[in-house]
């Protein structure tokens, strides 16, 4: 089996093509230096370079590249704006849409997006980033609806706060206690608890969750 791992470089994608690899997966693992997956010729580039080392044979892509900025509206920057959307929202689109047609041939075809939690809900000063998680959420909707009539799943992996740099670069403006507070049980995610809803997701028992999110939000949503 063959898979797709974009930002893969670290955090929750390099524990996913990590543990994707000991599943058995060949995985081509890439990271945002790989190809500008902000654009439609490096998404394409990324898609094609899979298929070229799988002989054209693409089971599956997991659409995890992404960064975080905080800002209020009043200031937000227009060009983060820009490259949030880009890279978490009009990339995976790009993504499945390149990797469609193998996808399908597969006849079991995945197409994972490591969504958040911030794909559900709301937080202050996460214009960006909340705006492009809800709407890969919906994307996620469609492509389930297209992709059940060739064989072709679709995720949304939506996990609270995970221990990764992004976390940590937002502990140097606010405390755990002010992070966490959404959350019914006060702790982070590991990359590794992610990287294994990710697994079974991929799996033959995770074929019947498509079109819908599948929720790591240690209690967040409950409120």
């Amino acid at each position: 089996m063959n898979v797709l791992v974009t930002g893969a470089a670290r955090g929750i994608g390099a524990a996913i093509a990590e543990r994707l690899t000991a599943d058995g997966w060949n995985v081509h693992a890439v990271d945002v230096e790989d190809g500008d997956l902000t654009t439609r010729e490096g998404n394409r580039a990324v898609v094609d370079a899979a298929l070229a080392r799988f002989d054209g044979h693409l089971d599956a892509v997991v659409a995890n590249a992404g960064f975080q900025h905080v800002a209020p509206v009043a200031d937000f920057p227009e060009d983060q704006w820009d490259a949030l959307v880009a890279l978490l929202l009009t990339s995976p689109f790009l993504l499945a849409k390149y990797a469609w047609d193998a996808l399908a041939a597969s006849g079991d075809g995945r197409f994972l997006v490591v969504a958040s939690v911030h794909g559900l809900v709301g937080s202050p000063f996460k214009a960006g980033y909340v705006a492009a998680k809800h709407g890969v959420v919906g994307l996620v909707k469609v492509l389930a609806l297209e992709g059940a009539e060739v064989g072709i799943s679709a995720a949304a992996l939506c996990p609270a706060y995970v221990r990764t740099e992004i976390v940590e670069r937002q502990l140097e403006e606010r405390s755990i206690d002010d992070l966490l507070a959404p959350q019914a049980v006060k702790r982070f995610l590991e990359p590794s608890e992610v990287a294994a809803a990710a697994s079974w997701l991929l799996g033959p028992d995770g074929r019947a969750v498509t079109g819908t999110p599948f929720v790591l939000d240690l209690g967040w949503t409950a409120h």
